[in-house]
């Protein structure tokens, strides 16, 4: 009967931690196509909810076990499971909290900060340092400076490009005829890339770099012409000023950051789902077993709850964080918007692939920050950026705390408890 009970509790905490990542990481991944006016909110929504099912079902169970296994050893708790399911369990609510009254405040912290944090709390409470793997939570550590420079610098020298060779040009219109489908190929190269090279585990596909790299190019070579095609249609007004020739151009940026705003929703959906379901994938398979090991299966079903209540939190309460990328940091336009979204995108993508926990919140807002040094500081609100990084500091010891609390609490109602496992 406790098992039953603990196994329905872990699966409406893992609900409300997806909700929660909704509410916050895919709110400031789609931020900057709400503020720039590429998409309304209700649109993005729309597009989240293809696009993050899409990547979290498709590619999101390779990340996942990184969270389940990869930070805490489970060998550390193979006499006594019970601390390992009260221990996720207790990690996925402590996060969730802080995340939920991040969103409230409007502040875009990052969820893989926050379920980092608790789980490292459980595992130092409950076992010592001897079950954190000190070398994987470096590892991971690492990802988090590396990933905002990263976002920030292509972001920044993609629309360097964008600015250079389009928007400051005598001829916008003309110059983006000729130069806008190549934005389009590195993008399909990134987008396909990601499926073809061990992204699509769950139709067992699992082609070699080069194979992969050739494919992905076919495609983005498609895609290119067809851009071309498409683009060749415009055409300027005798003597039209730049003014008039900029605002048709940024029409024209609304399609390619829509595109990259589904990039940004699949890369999302493929990295962080990780956070909702890989401490839940621990419980669920511990109490199915009885027993704690190192490699337990991902069910569908645990997917299919992560990538739901991801989509559900974006829709009832993203809006605060959205503001805050989309409009406080720095101003967007959808050429703006297009270039953060595929420098955040491509460093995503990238990291799930090697398997580090990426945070999208670090690299989307080092992506925004990028686009804005590359018009100059005085285009970043730097009391916002203060802000951001505040809360980025406290995410982590705060949910350490709440999880190592929550656990002590959770471990003294069920003392002296008997669990039939299996």
């Amino acid at each position: 009967m406790i098992a039953e009970i603990l196994m329905a509790v872990a699966c409406v905490v893992g609900l409300y931690m997806a909700w929660n990542i909704g509410a916050n990481d895919v709110a400031n991944a789609m931020g900057t196509s709400v503020g720039s006016g590429a998409l309304t909110f209700k649109q993005a929504v729309i597009v989240a909810a293809i696009f993050e099912f899409a990547g979290a079902v498709l590619v999101g169970g390779h990340v996942t076990d990184t969270v389940r296994k990869g930070i805490v050893d489970p060998s550390a708790f193979a006499g006594d499971p019970m601390s390992l399911v009260v221990g996720m369990t207790c990690a996925l609510l402590a996060a969730a909290i802080w995340l939920h009254l991040a969103s409230y405040m409007g502040w875009p912290v990052s969820t893989t900060h926050s379920i980092v944090g608790a789980v490292t709390g459980f595992g130092l409470v409950a076992m010592g340092t001897g079950a954190i793997k000190g070398g994987k939570l470096l590892f991971i550590v690492a990802s988090w400076v590396s990933s905002p420079l990263m976002g920030g610098l292509i972001a920044m020298l993609t629309f360097i490009v964008v600015r250079k060779y389009i928007l400051d040009t005598h001829s916008p219109i003309g110059r983006l005829k000729q130069i806008g489908p190549w934005l389009v190929f590195p993008v399909f190269v990134i987008l396909m890339l990601s499926l073809f090279y061990k992204g699509l585990k769950n139709l067992n596909l699992d082609l070699p770099f080069s194979t992969a790299l050739l494919y992905s190019a076919a495609v983005a070579l498609i895609a290119t012409i067809l851009t071309w095609v498409l683009m060749q249609r415009l055409t300027p007004k005798p003597n039209a000023e730049p003014r008039y020739q900029l605002q048709i151009v940024e029409k024209n940026f609304v399609y390619l950051q829509i595109l990259t705003a589904c990039f940004v929703a699949f890369a999302h959906g493929s990295n962080d789902v990780a956070n909702a379901v890989g401490p839940l994938a621990a419980v669920v398979g511990t109490i199915q077993s009885g027993a704690v090991e190192s490699q337990v299966a991902l069910p569908f079903w645990i997917l299919l709850l992560g990538a739901a209540g991801i989509v559900v939190g974006l829709a009832t309460y993203g809006h605060r964080v959205i503001k805050t990328i989309g409009k406080e940091i720095t101003e967007m336009t959808p050429s703006r918007g297009f270039a953060a979204e595929f420098g955040a995108a491509a460093t995503i993508l990238l990291g799930s692939k090697l398997g580090l926990l990426i945070s999208t919140t670090h690299t989307l807002v080092g992506a925004v920050i990028g686009v804005g040094l590359a018009r100059g500081i005085s285009a970043l609100d730097t009391r916002i950026i203060k802000k951001i990084a505040y809360s980025w500091v406290i995410t982590l010891p705060f949910s350490a705390v709440l999880c190592a609390i929550l656990y002590w609490i959770a471990t003294a109602l069920l003392a002296g408890s008997t669990v039939t496992w299996g």
